[in-house]
């Protein structure tokens, strides 16, 4: 078994979050809902223990230009709600040229006699979407469309019935009509989300409005009067029908714009006769033409008086001439798959993560001809792979992780694969092997190695780990792998990885 597989389950469990189903951007008069059928069987439960929501803390992007009118005085709550009407229209609006990354999650549960409400099946689901007034999606991992798959997820427990645009309601409180006109804004409170100071007013459609329309709170903060966060659901609730509850978190990620980031929803009283599930849905990716860096070429200065008198100058051996061939191919992967949004910039964590993998080297003495570098892909799946001496994990994977121990049995794999030269990227050193479409990324790439190399780093990890400072350490680790084997099967959608090679099998374990 794949001792470095084992850290992953349990905590995923206690710890995933959102998504919710909605209606179109015209609101319909029967927008996106699902529709119980008529007879229906004992439907899953949940436990409030397994899943919980895990928002993400506003933050205020530094220096960003203010929008704020100057008022002579403090405003009025009639003008505060007049200028969040204005900025979330001016929100529509510049979504419509952006094309952000969404990803969704979502557990579908079941009451069970032994152990009450617990995940029998889960979804997972990644795509590209169009903010435009036609709202669509572009869906990456080679499903059905995406607006079809995204709720089909319920089909076992009940009939869905959708609108073509009905994704749209978690990320907006009504994308045609949030007005005045539509609806009644009654003051609730002041509260700070994070360290965004913030006005809470309580939204309920008019009684004329007739469509289906938003009712919950909306918080907007107090500067630029930008709503930051939604919470409710629709109204007036169809026959034998009726709405998810969504609680919608945005971000400064856009300077002068705070935009979605995070949405949430859960449905279920956890009794055995109740339809349950938790979900949650990422967005990011809203800028990704400037990821890298706009000014990078003119700002590069040249010395004409330096020469180079590196050794890299000379001629490279073969055995640094077929590292850096690796290198450049694991180079361009990582930059293709940066640009496609489904790779953070370096940061704070790579460094966390390359600190872990030189322990790894040094205490087992091992020179390579190059450094271990190591990036984290943005998707929840739990995998890893390398390319070159690249090493990637995922941010699902990142998230569960109990200890460093647990983290250097999931390093030690990969460089386990770079240490003894298994190579799956030299393909990817030719530049035009990486003119694809993002959407097409992951038919392009797969890092998935054959089973005699499997086993042949299963043994070289073990290896590096006994000589290491976490070889006394491996005890919660093993505690994980007894739990991603009881837990396993019913996660297939976590557990599949898309690039990498899978952590578990048929039957939960490797």
């Amino acid at each position: 078994m794949r001792i470095w597989h084992c850290v992953i389950a349990i905590s995923l469990l206690l710890t995933v979050g959102a998504y919710a189903q909605q209606p179109g951007t015209d609101l319909p008069s029967s927008p996106a809902t699902a529709q119980t059928p008529d007879s229906a069987a004992p439907s899953p439960a949940f436990s409030p223990r397994q899943l919980a929501p895990q928002p993400p803390i506003p933050v205020r992007q530094p220096g960003a230009a203010s929008t704020r009118p100057a008022y002579a005085v403090a405003p009025t709550m009639d003008e505060v709600v007049n200028r969040a009407i204005e900025r979330e229209h001016a929100l529509m609006e510049m979504l419509k040229t952006r094309t952000p990354i969404v990803e969704t999650y979502l557990q579908n549960l079941k009451f069970l006699p032994q152990g009450g409400s617990l995940p029998v099946e889960d979804h997972y689901f990644l795509g590209r979407m169009d903010l435009d007034d036609t709202i669509d999606r572009t869906d990456y991992l080679n499903q059905k469309s995406m607006q079809a798959r995204l709720l089909g997820g319920f089909q076992r427990l009940y009939k869905i019935q959708y609108r073509p645009l009905g994704f749209s309601w978690m990320i907006y409180a009504d994308l045609a009509g949030f007005d005045r006109e539509h609806y009644n804004f009654r003051y609730a409170h002041r509260e700070f989300l994070g360290d965004v100071r913030c006005l809470v007013f309580t939204v309920t459609p008019k009684k004329d409005s007739r469509k289906a329309r938003f009712v919950g709170r909306i918080w907007i903060e107090d500067q630029d009067y930008n709503i930051v966060r939604l919470n409710g659901t629709y109204e007036p609730r169809p026959r034998n029908a009726y709405f998810f509850h969504m609680d919608s978190w945005r971000l400064n990620l856009v300077p002068g714009y705070w935009v979605p980031a995070y949405i949430y929803s859960e449905e279920g009283s956890g009794t055995k006769d109740d339809i349950a599930f938790k979900a949650q849905t990422r967005l990011w990716g809203y800028d990704l033409q400037k990821s890298a860096g706009e000014g990078e070429f003119t700002e590069v200065q040249v010395d004409s008086t330096v020469k180079d008198q590196s050794p890299a100058a000379q001629d490279p051996s073969p055995l640094q001439a077929q590292w850096e061939w690796q290198q450049l191919a694991g180079d361009n992967v990582v930059e293709r798959l940066q640009n496609a949004g489904l790779l953070a910039p370096r940061g704070d964590v790579d460094k966390v993560l390359e600190t872990v993998v030189n322990n790894l080297l040094a205490t087992n003495n091992i020179g390579l001809p190059g450094p271990v570098h190591a990036r984290v892909m943005l998707t929840l799946p739990l995998e890893t792979f390398s390319a070159g001496s690249n090493i990637v994990v995922s941010r699902g994977l990142l998230d569960v992780l109990p200890d460093e121990a647990s983290l250097a049995m999931v390093l030690s794999r990969e460089l386990a694969h770079i240490i003894l030269g298994h190579n799956l990227t030299s393909k990817f050193a030719f530049s035009d092997r990486m003119l694809f479409s993002d959407e097409s990324t992951y038919k392009n790439f797969g890092f998935r190695h054959a089973p005699e190399e499997e086993a042949a780093a299963d043994e070289k990890a073990l290896e590096l780990l006994k000589n290491s400072p976490y070889a006394q350490k491996l005890n919660t680790p093993g505690l994980f792998l007894r739990e991603l084997a009881a837990r396993g099967p019913a996660l297939q959608a976590l557990m599949t990885p898309h690039l990498g090679t899978s952590l578990t099998d048929h039957k939960g374990l490797r």
